[in-house]
């Protein structure tokens, strides 16, 4: 049996994340595709917030963890992987602070973006699960697309002139925002430039780590925007 064992949903860029840094890391470790499988009672004692990616690996004080960056967090810690996350405070610092910036603002706003377009369901009390029309829940969607340019732009202040914020390699921070930003392939996206030469970096530079979970994702997009 596998060191780290993965429950994924192999179309989502959450789990993307995951997904690459397991593979980027060289870790042991097997997948398990939970698709339409997270309610079950099974799943639910183990992950009773029915969330993936979630990690089941020995060393948890319970046997498993979700949310993404928690994941690579904890394995980079475990591994002594400084290079992915590293250990002088002041630098883990900002590789937090990017990381948190993507799930806690630039990540909603790609969600409300590019969710309706994929048929993935919203989270309850935004305009896309309330009682609008359409032209309502259209205009809140293409709100949020508009709203994405000020918060992917702030991200040039991690980069500092470096092609990663994790400095001359891709670190963890760099992971969960590649992996985000596939997702507004959806939308047709208009990327700036600097976004696009990043993504091919990032790719280039993780090789098959990256390219082979990043094509369940980019399959999965290509067949609802056809």
């Amino acid at each position: 049996m596998a060191a780290n064992t993965l429950n994924i949903l192999t179309p989502s860029v959450n789990n993307l994340s995951a997904r690459i840094f397991v593979r980027a890391a060289g870790l042991d470790f097997e997948e398990v595709d939970v698709w339409g499988k997270t309610r079950e009672p099974d799943f639910l004692v183990k992950d009773p917030a029915h969330l993936t990616p979630m990690l089941e690996e020995g060393g948890l004080p319970r046997g498993c963890l979700w949310e993404s960056c928690a994941i690579m967090a904890y394995l980079c810690n475990v591994h002594g992987f400084d290079e992915l996350y590293p250990r002088d405070p002041g630098r883990r610092a900002m590789v937090d602070s990017a990381m948190y910036y993507v799930v806690g603002t630039l990540y909603p706003l790609i969600a409300r973006a590019t969710y309706p377009k994929l048929g993935f369901p919203q989270y309850p009390g935004e305009a896309a699960t309330c009682g609008a029309d359409d032209d309502v829940k259209e205009q809140a969607r293409q709100d949020a697309q508009d709203a994405i340019a000020e918060p992917l732009e702030a991200f040039r202040f991690f980069l500092d002139g470096k092609t990663f914020i994790g400095g001359e390699r891709p670190g963890i921070a760099d992971i969960r925002l590649a992996a985000s930003l596939e997702f507004l392939r959806a939308i047709d996206y208009p990327f700036p430039a600097w976004t696009e030469d990043y993504l091919a970096a990032m790719e280039s530079a993780l090789g098959d780590a990256y390219t082979e979970p990043a094509g369940d994702v980019r399959g999965f997009v290509a067949s609802v925007a056809g």
